[in-house]
Parts: structure tokens; C-alpha cells; sequence
């Protein structure tokens, strides 16, 4: 239920607003929306003949309130949680590195109370003698994982915390996320992670030492110069400690030696409690998966939207749910890259709310360059910079000599290994979650690919259809092209209704969303002949959709033009990676639908050579869950 604006404010929900800064009205708000102005009370969007107000709660947890500022004294560390009435208890153990090829802690038996917002982790009495697995006592340095909970049970972060000495206690300089393997090629990679303060952290491989010449907190150091499909120890130096993994570079494009890469997509936090809920994200499902992908010898895995609950208006809030999802894949991303593009969910916004649940605009948040959904996710994660620059320069462009779009940079992008390319779309750009009022304010809309991607993708189609080394194309973007269960209303469908599409500055854009996804299949079908497969999500399920020209595509009656189409290519939807499942609901194409399931589930690909076999397996339980060769 969305409630009015006085319905909040009787409620209370308002008297803690944020209620709005002058600071945070310095900006104009964008052109690209009608009616969006600068009231006495703050942002208010017309709507209508009503004016709408902008409510801005305060977050309910950040990412820094949650990492708890620990501070070392005579016994162990403290933590401060800045909030006196925060309550609840933080479980911790020794993160044994060196142990496991995959280091996770092994929390104690003990658990330390936080009361008016602090917590104390007593190391020297605790986790002394017989409980000391780590060798502090010796060394005078380890590392503990903690995890913050409130008094309901629900995991709220998952942190780590490096410390030296033997009493007195000194927190150190610590990676708190990564290292994380990124653009992989032939020739090297990139190392990125966080560390919990300002150093020049530095990179050892191959006898080479890879160093930064500022000191930073976020860390993205290339290593060059080396030798192709082969594996390198690597060692992260950081302050005065180490950590070592490994990687293996891509073989020489076209080397066409066999190998097998994974998918999946929708890892927001699911039902039933404890891991399948940490703050955001369903991390129980998320280690199953990730670690079945090691077990599977992946060389790499694309994930493609949804990691996250979302739809927040505070980005370091977002900040938190991606924290925890990159905690969840971290100890096994140490080895391979894990590709990651945007979902719906992944949504940061401005709400602006009414008398009645019509009276509801939600849109993408601003500033674009700092607070959008896409800024955000730019922020957090590390993805090829080679796709649009934004869709400023499209025919709706209402000011062509200054930048009004978000960014495309790290959420539109492609890469290669071996004789395989991947095109990685968004199709929740700019995105507008109210879409009943979307012809009102504008905004994108869900399950679109607004025109300046849609160029794109097909001068990279293109691109890669010329490529001698590349045999087999795969394409990947968070809404299906043809719902199965759970989006039918909407994505690159919604129910057969071509009227939908998004609207900028008060003009529609000319193609309707049936329309559109037309344009997009001539693209991969008819204009290229290696394009395999449609990668999506956004449905909380896995199926198998055969598009060809024998599947019907389009509503009764249907007045519009229709592509014709000249191979046959699928669908593979996996969203079943711990979101809330979804069941089958029929389409004109369920003829063409199998293998669906609402079980978990982990795309892999088998390539070698010419050939391609998928095989699905279920994270949980091992069970096979379709199976098919593609080519």
C-alpha cells in the first residue's frame, strides 16, 4: 500500500525526514522530467492538477553505520554503531587465511552483546589458547569476521576487521571487500578491493610488483605482461599485511580449447530467514551457487541484475545491501571474474507521493553523476569501459549540447574469452518504477532499450559477427524478452500492449515497447549468425524459450508490423538464484517454453569449439534441471 503524504506525516514516518536541507535542493532538477520543481517543503512533481511532495526517510542502516568503527584497547575491539538505541549482538570468529582455498570465518561460540549501540569483542580472554586457530598470540596480528544482528535475528553485515598486537589491540588497515579478479584477458587482469583506510596497496605477480602511487580506499590495480591461460599466485600487499590468491589468464582469442563459463541472476533476498536474508540480499543461495561455479572450474560468470533488494532513496544504503551481496560471492571471486550488470531492483530514487495510490511518481534518483542507480552501481562494482557514453545525442535529446542522461559507463559493456562474446545490456536505464505515471513525468521504462544502446548493440553485433575469433555471442540483460512467469504485465511485453514506452521531457519515445523488442530480434537474429542466446532474469524462475519462426510472438490481432525471423535462437531466463519465486503463467510462446522450474538454479555453459552444451543444476541439492545442446 503507498500511503499519501498526510497519511506519513499523521503516522509520523515524516517527522524524522530528512526534511530537506537547502543543500539538498542546490540543484536543478532535470530537465528531462516535466513538472519537477523546487517547492517551499522541498522537490514536488505535478501531477496532474495535483502537486505531489518528495518524503525522504532517513536510511534505516548505512554501510559505514554497520562496519561499526572498530577501535582496538587494552582486551580486544570496540564497536560503535553511531545510534544509542540500535540494539542486537555481533557474532565474530578468526577468518584462518591460508586454511581454505576459500576463507570464510569460523565464528566463535560466544557472541557479544550491542547495547546502546556499542559492542565489545574481547579477544584476549576469548580467543586466547585453545581458541586461538589463527596464531595471534605468536604472530601479534589476525583477522576476525563479524556479523552484526538486531534483536529480531535478521543479519544486518557481514564485516571484517584486521587487528595487531598481543594486548594492547590495534585495528589496522583491512581489506574489507576483495580482492576481487576483474576484466580478465589474455595478457593480465585487474585486482580490485577495498581497504578500511587510505594506503598504496600493491600487487605481486609473476616476480613483478604492480604499485599505486596515491594512497586510496578503493583499489583497481592492473597487472600486464603476462602469459596467456595460465595460472598466477598472486599477492595482495596492504599496510603491513598480505593476502594470496589466484587467477588464470584467458587463452589467445580463438584458441577454441574447451572451457565452461556460468549464469544466473535475481539473488534479492528470499523467504525464510537467516542467510537467505543478510540486509538485501539472499547470501545462503549466493554461496551455493558461487561455490558450485568453483567446483564447475568456471573461467568466468556473468550475473545479470537483481543482486539486490533496492529501491532505495539513499544510496549509502544501497551501498550496505551491495556490501553484503559481495561478501557472499567474495571468498570464491578471488579466483575468477564474476561480470555483473543492472537489474530493476538495483533502483535508487526520488519518491514523490499523493492522496491516492495514482498519485505516486517514483524516478531515478539525482544527481545523475553521483546518486543515479547507475552512478551508484559504477561505484561498486568494476566492468569493462567500452559501451554508449549515455543516450544524450538521440533524437529526444532536449538539450544536445549539454549532458542530461545518466551514465552508460560500467552498466552497458561487452567482453571476450576465447571464441566467446558476451553484450551486456540495461534494460532498467534511467529506469521509473511508477510506470502508470510515466506518460506524466517521464522516466524509462522497465524492459526497454532506449535508442542510443539499441545503436550500440548493433554496431557490436556487428563488430563481433566480423570477428574470425569469435564463434559463439551471447546476450545478456535483466528483462526477458518473452515472459514466462511473474513479469508477463510487463518486461519486454507487457500483455501484447505496444502503447507502452518511456517519455522524456514530455515527448513519447516514437517505438513501442513490442515494437522495440522487434527491432532488438532482428538485431540478434536476423543481422548476425553467432548469436546463441538470450541471457535474462528479472523472473524468479529458470526456462527454456525456442525463438524462431515458428514461435508466435505476438498478441491476437496484433495490428502492427512483425519481424520475421530467419534462425532459431533461446531464451534462457535464470532468475532462480534466491529472489521469491515465481510460477508459469501462459503466453502466446508457451508452446515453446520448457524445462521450467521454480527450484534454484546455475546456467552452465559448455564451449568447445563450435559447440555449445548448457547444463542447469540446482545449487541446493546437486539435481540436474535441464540440459540441451545448443549448438
Amino acid at each position: 500500500m503507498i500511503m499519501s503524504y498526510r497519511q506519513l506525516l499523521k503516522i509520523g514516518i515524516l517527522s524524522a525526514l530528512s526534511l530537506f536541507t537547502g543543500e539538498l535542493f542546490a540543484q536543478k532538477p532535470p530537465s528531462l522530467h516535466l513538472g519537477i520543481s523546487n517547492g517551499e517543503g522541498g522537490y514536488q512533481a505535478k501531477l496532474g492538477d495535483q502537486v505531489l511532495q518528495e518524503y525522504v526517510t532517513k536510511p534505516k542502516y548505512t554501510l559505514d553505520q554497520m562496519i561499526g568503527r572498530p577501535k582496538g584497547n587494552s582486551k580486544g575491539i570496540l564497536f560503535d554503531f553511531d545510534n544509542p538505541e540500535f540494539a542486537g549482538r555481533v557474532y565474530f570468529g578468526f577468518i584462518p587465511y591460508g586454511d581454505s582455498r576459500h576463507p570464510m570465518p569460523v565464528y566463535f561460540r560466544m557472541y557479544s552483546e550491542i547495547l546502546s549501540g556499542r559492542a565489545f569483542i574481547n579477544i584476549q580472554d576469548n580467543l586466547s589458547g585453545r581458541f586461538d586457530m589463527v596464531g595471534w598470540e605468536k604472530s601479534g596480528v589476525g583477522t576476525l569476521g563479524y556479523r552484526v544482528m538486531d534483536l529480531q535475528g535478521s543479519i544486518l553485515y557481514d564485516g571484517i576487521v584486521t587487528f595487531e598486537g598481543t594486548g594492547p589491540f590495534s585495528v589496522v588497515c583491512t581489506v574489507t571487500e576483495g580482492p576481487f579478479v576483474n576484466l580478465l584477458s589474455h595478457d593480465g587482469a585487474t585486482i580490485s578491493f577495498e581497504t578500511s583506510e587510505k594506503t598504496k596497496a600493491a600487487v605481486s605477480v609473476n616476480d613483478q610488483l604492480f604499485a599505486e602511487e596515491k594512497a586510496a580506499t578503493h583499489h583497481e590495480i592492473r597487472l600486464t605482461g603476462l602469459q596467456p591461460d595460465t595460472e598466477y599466485p598472486y599477492t595482495v600487499i596492504y599496510g603491513n599485511n598480505k593476502l594470496n590468491f589466484s587467477f588464470r589468464t584467458a587463452p589467445l582469442p580463438g584458441t577454441r580449447k574447451p572451457f565452461v563459463f556460468a549464469y544466473a541472476s535475481d539473488s534479492r533476498n528470499g523467504q525464510g530467514g537467516g542467510e537467505r536474508d543478510i540486509y538485501g540480499t539472499n547470501a545462503y543461495i549466493m554461496k551455493k551457487i558461487m561455490a558450485l561455479a568453483s567446483q564447475q572450474k568456471v573461467s568466468f560468470f556473468q550475473f545479470s541484475g537483481d543482486l539486490i533488494n533496492g529501491y532505495l532513496s539513499s544510496p549509502e544504503e544501497t551501498d550496505l545491501e551491495y556490501a553484503n551481496w559481495k561478501r557472499a560471492i567474495q571468498p570464491f571471486a578471488h579466483y575468477f571474474p564474476v561480470y555483473i550488470s543492472m537489474g530493476n531492483h538495483e533502483a535508487v530514487v526520488r519518491d514523490f507521493v499523493g492522496e491516492t495510490r495514482r498519485d505516486f511518481v517514483s524516478i531515478d534518483r539525482w544527481p545523475y553523476d553521483t546518486e543515479s542507480a547507475e552512478a551508484v552501481f559504477k561505484r561498486n562494482f568494476v566492468n569493462p569501459v567500452n559501451g554508449p557514453e549515455s543516450e544524450d545525442g538521440a533524437v529526444y535529446d532536449p538539450n544536445p549540447k549539454k549532458t542530461d542522461f545518466p551514465s552508460y559507463e560500467e552498466n552497458v559493456f561487452y567482453y571476450t574469452y576465447d571464441n566467446v562474446g558476451v553484450i551486456v545490456l540495461n534494460s532498467d536505464y534511467w529506469y521509473s518504477p511508477s510506470a502508470s505515471t510515466i506518460d506524466d513525468v517521464g522516466g524509462g521504462l522497465h524492459g526497454y532499450i532506449m535508442d542510443q544502446q539499441l545503436k550500440w548493440l548493433k554496431e557490436t553485433v556487428a563488430l563481433l559477427e566480423k570477428d574470425a575469433n569469435i564463434d559463439h555471442v551471447f546476450i545478456t540483460q535483466h528483462t526477458p524478452a518473452f515472459p514466462n512467469g511473474g513479469h508477463v504485465a510487463d518486461d519486454m511485453w507487457y500483455n501484447g500492449n505496444n502503447e507502452y514506452r518511456p517519455w522524456v521531457a514530455g515527448q513519447k519515445l516514437e517505438k513501442g515497447i513490442i515494437e522495440r523488442r522487434d527491432e532488438y530480434l532482428d538485431i540478434l537474429v536476423n543481422q548476425s549468425t553467432k548469436v546463441a542466446a538470450i541471457f535474462t532474469g528479472d523472473e524468479h524462475n529458470y526456462a527454456l524459450t525456442k525463438i524462431n519462426s515458428e514461435t508466435n510472438i505476438y498478441p491476437e490481432g496484433y495490428p502492427g508490423s512483425k519481424v520475421n525471423l530467419s534462425r532459431t535462437i533461446y531464451q534462457v531466463n535464470n532468475g532462480a538464484a534466491g529472489a521469491p519465486y515465481y510460477a508459469q503463467e501462459q503466453t502466446p510462446w508457451t508452446p515453446k517454453v520448457t524445462g521450467f522450474t521454480t527450484q534454484n538454479a546455475l546456467v552452465l555453459m559448455f564451449v568447445d569449439g563450435k559447440k555449445i552444451r548448457m547444463q542447469v543444476l540446482n545449487p541446493d541439492t546437486l539435481e540436474e534441471v535441464d540440459s540441451l545442446d545448443m549448438r
